[in-house]
């Protein structure tokens, strides 16, 4: 006889006598199932009903990471609109028998349909709702992505050159027209929106030996979405090229352009790079979202002490505050999250930067071009005969944009900028490198911030884990001291794409520019005499910040390792 879901809930205890008798007093009220009303009720949650019906039915439970990876083939037995409906997703065909996950596996009419509509032996599985929903959500989505590909591709007849580069090979009026056709501009528009969609960063179109490879860069990791035949990849770089104005027939020298995208939602500034490869062009496409300004300092991931201190020093009247890292580690975004702090209706604050990544109001913001003579020098040139107050500088290039950056900070502005360095001390090496005397260096530098973006832990497949004595050790914690603490990674889901990961935050090391600094500094200093004094007067270096969000739980010991180093 089957055991009730009530006593397997208890002896298993997961609910206590007196909360199951208020679910059943309930039911008895509204007729509904058991399960139903615990969950409605909040008594326990979707995974412990599950589990429960699992062991109650002798109906295998399918988790999320066996939902990852799926029989696209059975996939197509069952229409998207009754996966959405009844909560069921088909995952594995083997010969005649389909699987078929549900939350319900007792909704004989479901079970009845599907056999119907596949002409198939149906295996039920059980699943958590939220699992199942979130995997129907992803691979309908791919499948569908796939059609439109193959859908755009039929028909079409693309040129082929004979051997890379050579152009007389190319008729180029022919492909004019094919790329006014409507299936490529289709699949162009497919591979940005869908891109726009996924939250990336860039798109990267690279041809490969036998097919073309779309990867999307997101949270900072590229992940191949989809391939496409070789024979597309003349008209898919070429249709890119006519919508960022680009030169179709130019196919030896790299080129760039840029694309601007409008949607009722938002909008799109799209930087296009083409570089000629040995086995064809390669496209990379940035996508800079123009939507709102949606960050705050206390959204970028400081530690309390550590935003007291750069909340201090861009509260100055003067001086300057660098802020380094590699490309994409976020700079710009702490820059213009720090202008949007100091705003206010007194002080004339203009920015200069190469691209302008996000547009604010009330601050006048210039955009350079180097084509036409609107160089970063140039620029700021004219800005001080603009009354500013406070300047933003996208980058310190040059001795030249140095000097004019030093300039300001002396005559009584607040100059915010960024450089190219791997962490806080070279920042400064580097700034003596181009050419600043080190007494002008040390004496207008505030705070020099070093930063990196790390991926956080997907809370859609968070658990707890050990890291080994060998991973604690590379990170300068000692194993026996943390025995006891708590450790989190992601296991992979259809949520974060199976990597463990979904977003991000930042990490920072800030160098305050005080007396035993500064004195390093005027004496002429290498980096690790720079290194070792700030370490004496309490810098937390980038991986002693990353070790902190790793104990809180944020981020895992493996991404840590991979995007900090030892200082030591």
């Amino acid at each position: 006889m089957m055991e009730r879901l009530g006593d397997l809930l208890l002896k298993d205890q997961l609910i206590s006598e007196d909360k199951l008798q208020i679910a059943l007093d309930r039911q008895k009220k509204n007729g509904k199932r058991l399960g139903e009303v615990l969950l409605g009720e909040g008594l326990i949650d979707d995974e412990t009903l599950a589990s429960a019906l699992s062991k109650q039915l002798g109906v295998p439970l399918v988790g999320a990471e066996e939902l990852i990876r799926i029989d696209k083939e059975a996939l197509e037995f069952v229409p998207e609109f009754f996966s959405r409906e009844y909560h069921c997703l088909a995952f594995k065909l083997d010969g005649d028998q389909l699987h078929v996950v549900m939350i319900d596996p007792e909704d004989i009419i479901v079970i009845d349909n599907l056999q119907k509509i596949t002409s198939r032996h149906i295996v039920i599985h059980i699943g958590v709702a939220s699992v199942i929903d979130e995997a129907i959500e992803r691979h309908y989505k791919e499948q569908r992505a796939t059609g439109e590909v193959s859908e755009a591709l039929s028909g079409m007849d693309f040129i082929i050159s004979a051997e890379q580069g050579d152009l007389d090979d190319i008729d180029v009026n022919q492909l004019k027209k094919e790329l006014d056709e409507a299936p490529i501009v289709k699949l162009v528009n497919l591979i940005i929106s869908e891109a726009i969609k996924s939250r990336a960063t860039d798109i990267h179109v690279e041809p490969l030996f036998d097919a073309l490879l779309i990867r999307y860069r997101i949270d900072g990791a590229l992940q191949e979405v989809m391939t496409a035949p070789l024979k597309s990849s003349t008209g898919i770089v070429s249709r890119i090229k006519v919508m960022s104005n680009l030169n179709i027939a130019e196919r030896r020298l790299p080129q760039d352009g840029r694309i601007s995208i409008k949607t009722p939602e938002r909008e799109v500034d799209v930087r296009v790079s083409i570089l000629p490869t040995v086995r064809g062009e390669k496209a990379v496409l940035r996508l800079l979202d123009k939507k709102g300004f949606e960050y705050t300092l206390g959204n970028l991931g400081f530690d309390n002490d550590m935003l007291q201190i750069f909340r201090k020093w861009i509260m100055m009247p003067y001086g300057m505050v660098i802020v380094s890292g590699p490309t994409g580690s976020g700079k710009s975004t702490t820059l213009h999250a720090a202008l949007r702090e100091i705003q206010n209706e007194e002080d004339n604050i203009v920015t200069v930067e190469d691209p302008v990544e996000y547009q604010s109001d009330r601050i006048n913001q210039v955009a350079t071009n180097d084509s036409i003579g609107l160089t970063f020098g140039s620029s700021l040139r004219t800005i001080l005969r603009q009354d500013p107050d406070k300047i933003l500088i996208g980058e310190i290039r040059d001795k030249e944009t140095a000097d004019i950056a030093i300039k300001f900070a002396l005559t009584g502005h607040l100059v915010f900028t960024t450089l190219h360095a791997n962490d806080a001390p070279s920042t400064i090496t580097r700034l003596l490198d181009i050419g600043v005397a080190p007494y002008l260096a040390g004496s207008v530098t505030n705070l020099v911030m070093a930063q990196r973006l790390v991926r956080t832990i997907c809370n859609g497949c968070k658990e707890e884990y050990n890291p080994s004595a060998e991973q604690l050790i590379a990170l300068k914690m000692d194993p026996d001291k943390y025995k006891k603490a708590v450790f989190y990674r992601g296991k992979g889901c259809v949520r974060c794409r199976n990597t463990g990961n979904f977003g991000r935050t930042a990490l920072f090391e800030l160098l305050e520019m005080r007396k035993p600094i500064r004195a390093v500094v005027f004496r002429g200093g290498n980096e690790d005499e720079l290194r070792n004094e700030a370490l004496d007067v309490g810098m937390v270096s980038l991986r002693e910040a990353g070790v902190r969000k790793m104990l809180a739980g944020a981020v895992s010991a493996e991404e840590i390792m991979k995007k900090t180093i030892d200082e030591e």
